[in-house]
């Protein structure tokens, strides 16, 4: 019988149909990721992988892992995993795109609104008893509607979020390796150059995944060309940004606030130094973490790990 191991706690129902098929071995954590040690000690042994973005999969796994088919990684993003050495490996990695793309959508614009209007910094406001009485500027935010959005990657999330900002009336701009004449069309956005779209956008929203192109693409130079108004949002990866840039330009206003569900390095602790600021809205990567959305791509990772095994192609491999 073919075994599985899955790097992380599983709800029993979703793994109903990889019990009854294969010998299954799980991580008995849902909150703790799997140590390196026990990882590499489980891929000597399985043919699939079930995977979290916490698993760096090096050649070091591969190297060992010689029965290993295929390895399903529950998120979209896959930097965690070496594709040339799974290609090298004839291993066959699968992600779980398109299930998520609505709920990570809700929660970038989510983060949009919650920064824009401060709504962290008001909820401490009056948990630290500061309500006093009214003035005409309290905790003042910034519009949204009819503002100027600018999507970097415009991918199926990204096309998403652009449609959410057309409820609010505001003029999408957006810059992608490619042009999507259709999601031109029916959200009426503009592809611009990511210099004017910089230059332009009151609210920057970066969808891009993380390359060796996009790594550290929002530098310094980055946020002085930016509104001073300007509020930037991330819910791509971390990898994206130079925190310590983003922090310089928070710090000295040279852009006005920043909205984050990822981090360079995550987790980040309670001293991160972009939480010592007020204009800082940060989230703990929580784009896809709606109950519905995460059981969503818990079967989808089961279903390509019980095709491939099954030897048949898988519903949604990684290219």
């Amino acid at each position: 019988m073919k075994k599985v191991f899955v790097t992380r706690q599983l709800p029993d129902s979703v793994m109903a149909k990889l019990y009854d098929q294969f010998e299954v071995d799980m991580w008995p954590y849902e909150k703790k990721p799997v140590t390196r040690e026990v990882l590499l000690e489980k891929a000597r042994e399985v043919d699939g992988l079930i995977t979290m973005l916490t698993e760096k999969i090096d050649d070091e796994v591969f190297e060992q892992a010689k029965n290993l088919k295929i390895i399903a990684n529950l998120a979209v993003g896959y930097d965690n995993i070496d594709l040339e050495a799974a290609k090298k490996h004839n291993v066959t990695i699968t992600n779980t795109p398109d299930v998520l793309t609505d709920t990570t959508a809700d929660l970038t614009f989510a983060l949009l609104l919650a920064t824009a209007r401060r709504i962290p910094e008001s909820m401490t406001y009056i948990k630290n008893d500061q309500w006093k009485t009214w003035s005409p500027l309290l905790l003042a935010g910034s519009d949204v509607h009819h503002k100027t959005i600018g999507i970097v990657g415009m991918g199926n999330i990204g096309e998403v979020v652009a449609k959410r900002a057309t409820g609010f009336d505001m003029e999408i701009l957006y810059y992608n390796r490619s042009r999507k004449v259709e999601a031109e069309e029916a959200l009426n956005a503009t592809y611009v150059s990511f210099d004017k779209l910089i230059k332009q956008s009151d609210f920057v929203v970066c969808m891009t995944p993380l390359t060796n192109e996009t790594k550290g693409m929002f530098n310094e130079e980055i946020f002085k060309q930016m509104k001073s108004s300007a509020i930037f949002i991330n819910s791509s990866r971390g990898g994206v940004v130079d925190e310590e840039a983003l922090y310089k330009a928070l710090d000295s206003g040279t852009i006005k606030a920043a909205g984050l569900d990822v981090f360079d390095n995550e987790p980040i602790r309670h001293d991160h130094p972009l939480l010592e600021l007020d204009n800082v809205v940060a989230l703990p990567h929580i784009g896809s973490a709606s109950v519905e959305t995460r059981l969503n791509m818990m079967e989808l990772a089961i279903e390509n790990v019980e095709k491939v095994l099954r030897g048949k192609e898988p519903v949604t491999p990684v290219k």
